[in-house]
């Protein structure tokens, strides 16, 4: 099981924990949502739990609830910039399919 880091997104995890004050690394996770299925879910993780799966790149860490891992193996999570928009970007291998919104996605 793997989720990959660039060192763009890594260094935005960072820096927003620093602006927080505190925290361990980025929780991902996904809950049922949209026309799709499923929706990605960031929160911060002040520290992992038992039934945590951590992920460390560029000195960043990122925590997975195992029972999550079967939706985000393979995950490459970047940050991007665009004019005034940035937001985290998710390249999943899993995905077979996506809403027309980008609310959601679809596994097999």
């Amino acid at each position: 099981m793997s989720i990959v880091l660039t060192e763009t997104a890594a260094n935005r995890i960072q820096s927003q924990l620093a602006k927080r004050g505190k925290g361990y690394g980025l929780r991902i996770g996904v809950k049922k949502s949209g026309c799709s299925g499923y929706a990605y879910v960031l929160d911060y993780a002040d520290a992992p739990g038992e039934a945590d799966e951590v992920f460390d790149a560029y000195g960043a860490k990122v925590v997975v609830a195992k029972e999550h891992l079967s939706f985000l193996n393979g995950l490459t999570l970047d940050f991007q910039r665009d004019g005034l928009n940035e937001a985290f970007k998710f390249k999943n291998p899993n995905v077979t399919g996506e809403c027309g919104c980008g609310e959601s996605f679809a596994v097999s």
